[in-house]
C-alpha cells in the first residue's frame, strides 16, 4: 500500500508519498517518478487536490441506500448512470467550497473515487480492474434545486459543476480492497453518512468497463462512484468531512460568494 500526495513546495505543485507523518517529495507524477531524496513535514504543507486529471466522470444513483427519498423512490438503474463533472469543479483538502449567491438547496455527497492507472477502451471487467491506480475521497456537491426543481436545467453542468463543486483528497492510496471500505461524511463533526463500499450496485470494475464501452479512459482520470444513504443541505459557515478507511478525511470549510 502506498500513499501518494500532491503538495506546494516554493509555490510548485509536487508529488510525494506520505508516510508516518513525513512526505518523500518526487520528480515526475503519480505514474512516473523518481525520488528527489528531499522530505517535508505533512503538517508544514499544503495540499492539493491530489492529481489533475483529463477528465472528471461520476456514477448516479449507486447505492440502494440513496434511492430511497422521504417523499419518493427511485428506480433502481440497469446500467451505471454516468455524467460528466467539469475539471474546473475540484477543490484542494481543505479549500473552500464557495456557495453561489443563488444557491438555496446544496448538499453534500461524500464519495469514493477512482483514479485510472492505464488507457483503456473495451476493457473487461479483469482489465478494468487491473486499470485502477488507487482510489481517494471525493464530495460530489449537489444544487438540489438546480439539478431537479421547477426550474431545473438540461443538464447538471451548475448543479454539480460549479467551482469547487468537486472536492477531492486528501491523498490517493494503491493496493486497497476498494470494495470494502467504510465511507463516513460528517457535517459540522455529526455523522450524516455511513456506509460500505461493498453496498455499491456497480461496483468498480463494472463502472469502469461500462464507461469504456463509449469513453477512452487514460491515466490519471477520474470516477466519482456514487454517494450513500440520504443528503441534506448545508450552509456558509458549515464544516463537510468525507473519510473513507485506509485514505483519510477531506476536510472543507463553506464560504458566501
Amino acid at each position: 500500500m502506498t500513499t501518494f500526495v500532491r503538495f506546494l513546495t516554493n509555490s510548485t505543485p509536487t508529488y510525494g508519498i506520505l508516510e508516518n507523518g513525513r512526505i518523500a517529495a518526487l520528480a515526475g507524477d503519480l505514474f512516473q517518478h523518481r525520488p528527489t531524496g528531499a522530505e517535508h513535514a505533512l503538517a508544514e504543507v499544503r495540499l492539493l487536490a491530489p492529481c489533475t486529471p483529463r477528465q472528471v466522470l461520476a456514477v448516479g444513483r449507486n447505492y440502494r441506500s440513496h434511492l430511497k427519498g422521504p417523499v419518493t423512490t427511485l428506480q433502481e438503474p440497469t446500467q451505471p448512470e454516468i455524467f460528466y463533472k467539469p475539471v474546473s469543479c475540484l477543490q484542494d483538502p481543505d479549500g473552500p467550497i464557495v456557495v453561489p449567491a443563488d444557491s438555496t438547496d446544496l448538499h453534500y455527497e461524500g464519495e469514493l473515487v477512482l483514479v485510472i492507472g492505464k488507457r483503456v477502451r473495451h476493457a473487461s471487467k479483469e482489465e478494468a480492474s487491473a486499470a485502477i491506480f488507487g482510489v481517494t475521497c471525493g464530495n460530489d456537491l449537489s444544487e438540489r434545486d438546480w439539478q431537479r426543481g421547477p426550474n431545473k436545467d438540461l443538464q447538471w453542468w451548475r448543479a454539480k459543476g460549479c467551482d469547487t463543486f468537486g472536492p477531492l483528497g486528501p491523498a490517493i492510496v494503491t493496493g486497497l480492497d476498494y470494495g470494502k471500505l467504510r465511507l463516513q461524511t460528517r457535517l459540522n463533526g455529526k455523522v450524516v453518512q455511513d456506509q460500505g463500499t461493498a453496498d455499491l450496485i456497480f461496483d468498480c470494475p463494472t463502472v469502469v468497463s461500462f464507461i469504456s464501452r463509449y469513453v477512452t479512459l487514460e491515466p490519471g482520470d477520474i470516477i466519482y462512484t456514487g454517494t450513500p444513504g440520504q443528503t441534506s443541505p448545508m450552509k456558509p459557515g458549515d464544516t463537510v468531512e468525507v473519510e473513507i478507511e485506509g485514505i483519510g478525511v477531506l476536510r472543507n470549510p463553506l464560504v458566501a460568494e
